[in-house]
């Protein structure tokens, strides 16, 4: 997997970053799990602090498109995101629970 950021905000406001990436690969799709842990190692941060909030693919190739926000704390995750976006990023949703 080769990541590309084409876009790297800081909102201050939301205590986030915003991140905008192209993903190459081969083989089959990465997981959103995969995904989120590849992105999270490359920017040294918790996978609890991030949310993965879209990912799109063109059919037949091996490259899509994502938006990830890295927040400072979980709280701060907590008090602007969607319950069933965290749920989503948590993958089975185990400790997705927690604080919300």
């Amino acid at each position: 997997m080769d990541f590309e950021f084409t876009r790297d905000n800081k909102n201050e406001l939301l205590n986030r970053r915003e991140l905008q990436f192209v993903l190459t690969f081969d083989g089959a799709t990465p997981s959103r799990r995969e995904i989120i842990g590849k992105v999270c190692a490359l920017k040294n941060v918790s996978e609890n602090f991030a949310v993965l909030d879209s990912i799109k693919q063109g059919f037949g190739k091996q490259e899509l498109e994502g938006m990830i926000r890295i927040y400072e704390d979980e709280e701060s995750r907590n008090k602007v995101e969607l319950k069933h976006l965290i749920v989503r990023t948590a993958g089975s949703g185990k400790g997705a629970e927690e604080g919300a």
